[in-house]
C-alpha cells in the first residue's frame, strides 16, 4: 500500500471514528474512482478494501457494503483471478458485515460472478463457495448456506452435514431421511458422488451416537460401508441409493424404487429421483420440462422444500441455480 493512500485512509479513519460516515464513505468511493479511471487497480483495491472494512466494522453495513460491491467492479475492470489472495481479502470483508445486511447478498452475488468469469470454475470458485456457504450456515441461513456449499469444496459435506443436522435436531426423530436428503440428492444433482457419501455418512453417524436405541445394523463391503435402520427406511432408501450408483445398477435402482415404493410416495421424492435415474441409470425422463433447471431451482433455492423437511425461516435465494461446477 502506497504512503499516498495510508494518508487517506488515515484520514478516513478519523472521520468514521468521529461518526461522519457518509462523508468518509463518499470521499473512499470518489478518490477511488479517480483511482480506477487512470487504470491505477491496485491503489483502487487497497482503498476500498479497507475503507470497506472500515465501515463494516463501525456497524456501517449500507455504506462499507457498497464499497464491497464496488471492489468487486474493479476486481472485474482489472482481469483478476481468484487467487489466495484475492479470495482471502473478499472472505474477510464478508464476515465484517453486520448480520441481515441486505447489500451482503449483492457482493456475494458479484463474488461468484468475478470468480466464475475469471476463474477455471465455471459455476464459481469452489473455495469462495465454500466459504460464503459455511458463514450462511453460521447466521442460520440454510437455504443460501445449502446452494453456495452444495458448490464447495471436500471441506463443505461436513459443514453441510452439520447444518442438516442440526436442523433436524428440531424436529421429529422420524424426519432424519428428509434433512439427510437435503445434502445427499444437491450433491448427486451436481454429479459430485463423493460428497454425497461423506455427507450421508456423517450425519448418519452423529444420528447413530444421539440415538444409540435406534438399532443399527452395519453392511460393510470393501467399497462401501451401510448403516440400516429397522425404524427409518428412507434412510435406509438414500444409502442403498448411493450404492447403486456407485455400481451403475439401474435394476438396483428400479428395485429399490419397487421396495419403497410406499414411503417414497409419502417422502415426494419424485423429480429429484426422475432426475437421478437419468443422469446416473440412463432412464429418461418423459417430459418436456428441463427437471435438472427445475429440481436444482427447488433444492438449492429453497423454493417448494421438496424433501419433506420442515420450513426454515429464512429467506430463500434469488435466481436461477447456477451451473455445476468442476468436481475432483
Amino acid at each position: 500500500m502506497s504512503a499516498k493512500i495510508q494518508k487517506v485512509l488515515a484520514r478516513q479513519k478519523a472521520k468514521i471514528e468521529e461518526g461522519e460516515y457518509y462523508e468518509a464513505h463518499q470521499q473512499l468511493r470518489t478518490i477511488a474512482n479517480r483511482n480506477v479511471k487512470s487504470a491505477d487497480y491496485d491503489s483502487a483495491i487497497d482503498l476500498l478494501s479497507s475503507g470497506a472494512l472500515l465501515l463494516l466494522k463501525a456497524g456501517q453495513g449500507g455504506s462499507g457494503g457498497d464499497l464491497c460491491v464496488y471492489l468487486i467492479e474493479v476486481y472485474q475492470k482489472a482481469g483478476l483471478k481468484p487467487d489466495v489472495a484475492n479470495k482471502a481479502r473478499i472472505l474477510s470483508l464478508l464476515r465484517a458485515f453486520p448480520p441481515n445486511e441486505p447489500s451482503k447478498k449483492k457482493f456475494v452475488g458479484g463474488i461468484v460472478e468475478w470468480s466464475s468469469k475469471n476463474g477455471e470454475y465455471p459455476a464459481g470458485d469452489p473455495e469462495l463457495h465454500h466459504g460464503i456457504g459455511s458463514l450462511y450456515a453460521e447466521e442460520g441461513d440454510v437455504y443460501d448456506a445449502e446452494r453456495h456449499l452444495t458448490l464447495g469444496t471436500s471441506d463443505s459435506a461436513q459443514v453441510f452435514s452439520d447444518m442438516e443436522y442440526e436442523w433436524y435436531s428440531s424436529d421429529e426423530p422420524s424426519t432424519a431421511a428428509a434433512y439427510a436428503a437435503r445434502a445427499v440428492f444437491p450433491y448427486l444433482l451436481v454429479g459430485n458422488t463423493r460428497a454425497a457419501n461423506k455427507a450421508l455418512l456423517l450425519f448418519t453417524s452423529r444420528l447413530s451416537t444421539s440415538h444409540p436405541g435406534l438399532g443399527v445394523q452395519s453392511i460393510s463391503s470393501p467399497s462401501s460401508d451401510i448403516r440400516i435402520y429397522p425404524s427409518l427406511p428412507l434412510l435406509n432408501f438414500l444409502g442403498l441409493l448411493l450404492l447403486a450408483v456407485q455400481r451403475g445398477s439401474s435394476d438396483l435402482f428400479k428395485q429399490l424404487k419397487t421396495h419403497y415404493a410406499a414411503h417414497l410416495k409419502e417422502a415426494q421424492w419424485d423429480e429429484p429421483l426422475a432426475q437421478i435415474g437419468e443422469m446416473y441409470f440412463g432412464i429418461k425422463i418423459p417430459t418436456q420440462s428441463n427437471p435438472m433447471f427445475d429440481m436444482m431451482s427447488s433444492m438449492l433455492m429453497g423454493g417448494n422444500n421438496p424433501f419433506g423437511a420442515k420450513k426454515k425461516e429464512t429467506k430463500a435465494v434469488g435466481g436461477p441455480a447456477p451451473p455445476p461446477p468442476a468436481l475432483d
